[in-house]
């Protein structure tokens, strides 16, 4: 029987399944939902979840997509890490695992493994901000930085793999150019919007390792509260 720590709880990931939550640590937002719906699965991807957390996007795509080879989710936070391992193995999840280490520090063996990564990074800048080091370090760009995590991804990527990344709007050029300086092309974007018609505030894109120029714009998506956990179960 998968045991709860302290503060633990169970919250609802996909149908039946549940995915285990701590109040004190980092709990994954609805850019994660979004993400994990925004990313497109092929018929045997060998899928990455790059600072995976509790695993929440690796996870939800894997439930949205039973037809994959595997999902394995890297994370540097002990604690997180330990979380997502018991929710696979509470869930039965066959395909996926947890390894706990930093994104730069992904061994060799993963070299030109994957079709596809999925990152939902830390993706502010500043300092601490008042909130713990748990919760910084998800949220801000204090461990890795955004150009490290694409290195990362590029050779961890088979050629013509998938990376699928959200990100600050306004950080959009930034993720353009650095995406092309190593070696991954943006193919599709999706903003995201607080309502209907409202600013941007973030930015889904997909880049494939090798692939040609030319990108396909979607429609804004809306990230209104339905879109949170109350339809990470549907």
């Amino acid at each position: 029987m998968t045991k709860l720590n302290d503060g633990e709880v169970f919250e609802e990931l996909f149908a039946d399944k549940k995915i285990i939550q701590n109040a004190s640590l980092y709990r994954f937002t609805s850019d994660s939902i979004l993400l994990s719906r925004f990313a497109r699965a092929k018929y045997g991807d060998v899928v990455a979840d790059f600072c995976s957390g509790c695993g929440i996007v690796g996870l939800h795509f894997l439930c949205l997509n039973p037809h994959i080879a595997s999902v394995t989710l890297f994370e540097m936070q002990p604690a997180l890490s330990d979380m997502a391992a018991r929710t696979i193995e509470y869930d039965g999840f066959s395909k996926a695992n947890a390894v706990c280490t930093r994104i730069q520090d992904i061994g060799k063996e993963y070299d030109d493994k994957f079709s596809l990564i999925v990152c939902n990074p830390p993706y502010e800048r500043g300092g601490f901000d008042n909130i713990s080091y748990e919760k910084a370090v998800c949220r801000k760009e204090i461990t890795i930085t955004l150009r490290e995590i694409l290195q990362t991804a590029q050779r961890k990527l088979k050629y013509g793999g998938r990376l699928a990344i959200i990100n600050r709007a306004d950080r959009l050029a930034e993720l353009f150019y650095t995406m092309k300086e190593c070696g991954l092309e943006p193919k599709r974007m999706q903003f995201v919007c607080g309502r209907e018609g409202g600013k941007p505030y973030l930015a889904m894109v997909e880049a494939v390792r090798g692939g040609k120029p030319g990108i396909e714009i979607l429609p804004p998506a809306v990230n209104s509260p339905a879109v949170g956990r109350s339809q990470a179960s549907d």
